[in-house]
């Protein structure tokens, strides 16, 4: 189940998050069909592409929830993944009033207030992208997916997202070579201890507290 709307980016990031192809270049073509709440897509791969997905086969429908629904072995729950470069946190002024800046990225949120939004924060402090959807998983791969098609250059950026912080978005901003995931909803502790293990600077931004720094040292505050 996916919101309609972005569709080309949530096919790029899926694919990309996913692992399925390593970069744009690999995707030849995306054809969406259907209308309404029927809707479908066709994407051409690159045959190393294709030969990788074989390698990796997936049960695709129901990944909208927990992120592991028609996983086939514990390899992809747990995947080998390159460890990050180390990254500098955030300076802490640009996480300042960011609940609130956010909001001008969610026109969905505001209309009806049932669904997950991911933002991207370039290497200057300056929210560039935001995508929304009913998923939580599929919000992020439209960013994704989004930062691919306009390149939008990850380094020194962070990712927001608006959910729960589990595993499996650890796992698609490590792919998207992001260095710094910030969540408005305290992480799972297998994802923190994978962030920790993998460079990934991963911060949680409460309500009414300082930002909570969980990798690459456990603490408060930010830079």
């Amino acid at each position: 189940m996916i919101s309609p709307a972005n569709l080309e980016d949530f096919v790029v990031g899926f694919s990309l998050a996913n692992g399925f192809v390593e970069s744009l270049s690999d995707i030849y073509d995306i054809r969406l069909h259907g209308r309404g709440n029927a809707r479908r897509a066709e994407v051409e791969i690159s045959s190393r592409a294709f030969w990788r997905l074989k390698q990796q086969r997936r049960q695709l429908p129901g990944t909208s929830s927990c992120g592991l629904c028609g996983v086939e072995a514990l390899e992809q729950a747990l995947p080998q993944l390159a460890k990050l470069p180390s990254s500098a946190l955030p300076p802490s002024h640009w996480l300042l009033d960011l609940r609130q800046r956010i909001g001008e990225f969610q026109p969905l949120g505001r209309d009806c207030g049932a669904v997950h939004a991911a933002l991207f924060m370039d290497a200057t402090g300056e929210l560039r992208l935001g995508r929304e959807d009913i998923g939580r998983h599929n919000a992020l791969d439209k960013l994704i997916g989004a930062m691919a098609r306009v390149g939008c250059e990850p380094a020194g950026g962070l990712a927001i997202v608006t959910s729960r912080c589990s595993l499996e978005l650890v796992h698609k901003v490590q792919r998207a070579g992001i260095p710094t995931l910030v969540s408005l909803s305290s992480p799972t502790g297998l994802a923190a201890q994978w962030a920790q293990r993998h460079n990934l600077n991963l911060i949680h931004l409460p309500q009414h507290s300082p930002p909570r720094v969980y990798s690459p040292a456990a603490g408060d505050g930010c830079a």
